[in-house]
């Protein structure tokens, strides 16, 4: 099969699995065999085309022309390559971590749910192959949608509030500053394809650069920068697998994606289309209120809501640095936080299954009762701060090089700081864990179900072997860098 043709199938794979997922909806055990036996052929799918983008080729393709010069179109380039293939590696174990959360919590309409979330792995794909800016905001738009009967699943009024939090927010921001900056791009280039030094290279003045740069980074409100944040954890009212899918498989990730292809391709990393030092200085911010908010925070996952805010901010404010080290960090560090971030929801949604406990403070002793998932939480917990063995400290080793390459003092200032303050929010969870005695009149406890563990495990060991193994993902980040030259 010709990469082409792998390209076009890939996004179609999930979309097949959402249809079976509706249609085998009395037959629980099928449509769960359906969705892993997708995920297997996505996977398949997106590896196939390693070796051939490695290469040098750029498969891409045309859906449809909606309009004279605008197309549906598609190509598949390293950087998006790489997001499809945490997409497609991720997939796997978040459906095998869903059967088991889903049937253990007794959740309703799990066919809607197992659809919903194979639309987001096809939406996702989207985003990563999209060819040009039109392209890429539809299936942004597309995300958003699919995966908001995800954040209300539950269906309660605290689901309800917090969709509509979320619903608002996205849709919002995509409408009111990320579709105007593509229609203002569009009539200073005449052009919306990804383009190698930027579209908008020698197009627009410096000072229209920089609104439309700051127009490009509040609109991709899956970023989740500060103000436009709240987002992130109001979505936090959804089932773990939900968390573990905003989080780290599609959502955030998205918006991680988007701002590093915004920046590269539509601006150029020379310096001469925008200013971005608003862009450091918002990022820098972020990375830090963020951890100091999670630092606070006494409920599980809505510390690793904050996480995530301040670990996408480490992703803007690297490429943000348009260093050539800086914006390689940027696209590993997306590779680092998807496979640690995933577990730590894991790890959440498996205390939460075995135990019904949501807060840290209740956590004391836990890990003596749970030592693979918390074990599984400690080695995701090293990778979020940059500590070895995980992959993390590959990601952040990079990023402060490129900080130290631009000789940017605020940038290392936060990259500092931020590193701190994640040991201070993630380590006393550990501690806590394995190093204090149960509470007197705790319940005893033991594992989650097999499926749930046998997941978060997976992806701990993702994070370790990707230390040692990092080759293929570097190369793809690395990759990256060919669209800073024109």
């Amino acid at each position: 099969m010709s990469a082409e043709s792998l390209a076009a199938l890939a996004p179609m794979v999930p979309v097949a699995a959402a249809a079976l997922a509706a249609l085998l909806h009395r037959a629980p055990n099928l449509r769960e065999a359906a969705s892993l036996a997708a995920g297997a052929v996505l996977l398949a799918c997106i590896g196939a085309l390693v070796g051939p983008v490695l290469a040098g080729e750029r498969p891409e393709f045309v859906l449809v022309e909606m309009l004279p010069g605008l197309d549906l179109a598609f190509r598949v380039e390293p950087f998006g390559l790489l997001f499809a293939l945490i997409v497609a590696v991720l997939w796997l174990p978040s459906t095998l971590y869903s059967i088991g959360y889903l049937r253990a919590n007794g959740e309703a309409k799990q066919s809607r749910f197992f659809a919903c979330f194979a639309l987001a792995i096809a939406s996702a794909i989207g985003v990563a192959f999209a060819g040009n800016l039109l392209t890429l905001f539809m299936f942004y738009e597309a995300l958003t949608l699919v995966t908001w009967p995800l954040v209300t699943h539950h269906g309660d009024e605290e689901a309800r509030r917090g969709g509509r939090t979320y619903l608002a927010l996205l849709i919002g921001t995509s409408t009111a500053l990320f579709l105007p900056a593509i229609v203002a791009t569009w009539v200073a280039a005449g052009t919306l394809d990804f383009t190698p030094g930027g579209i908008l290279r020698g197009r627009v003045s410096y000072g229209m650069g920089t609104f439309l740069l700051l127009l490009f980074a509040f609109g991709i409100g899956k970023a989740a920068l500060m103000p436009l944040h709240r987002w992130l954890p109001a979505a936090m009212v959804a089932p773990a697998p939900v968390s573990a899918l905003l989080h780290a498989v599609a959502v955030v990730k998205a918006g991680a994606f988007c701002v590093v292809k915004v920046v590269v391709y539509v601006f150029g990393a020379d310096g001469t289309v925008a200013d971005f030092t608003p862009l450091v200085t918002v990022a820098a911010f972020t990375l830090v209120a963020a951890s100091v908010v999670a630092l606070r925070a006494d409920n599980l996952k809505r510390r690793l809501a904050y996480s995530t805010v301040s670990q996408l901010a480490y992703v803007v404010l690297a490429v943000a640095l348009l260093a050539p080290l800086s914006v390689a960090g940027a696209a590993m560090h997306v590779v680092a936080h998807a496979a640690g971030k995933i577990t730590l929801f894991f790890a959440a949604g498996a205390v939460y299954t075995a135990a019904h406990k949501t807060k840290v403070s209740e956590l004391d002793g836990a890990g003596r009762r749970m030592p693979w998932t918390f074990g599984a939480f400690a080695v995701a917990s090293l990778s979020m701060i940059g500590l070895p063995p995980a992959v993390g400290v590959a990601s952040k080793w990079l990023i402060v090089a490129g900080a130290a390459q631009a000789e940017n003092a605020l940038a290392l200032a936060a990259l500092f700081a931020g590193t701190l303050l994640s040991a201070g929010y993630l380590l006393p969870v550990v501690y806590r864990a394995f190093l204090r005695a149960p509470a007197a009149g705790d319940s005893p406890h033991g594992e989650a179900p097999a499926t749930m563990v046998v997941a978060l495990v997976a992806t701990a060991t993702l994070t370790v072997a990707l230390f040692f193994r990092h080759d293929v993902p570097l190369s793809l980040a690395r990759g990256l860098l060919e669209g800073m030259r024109p």
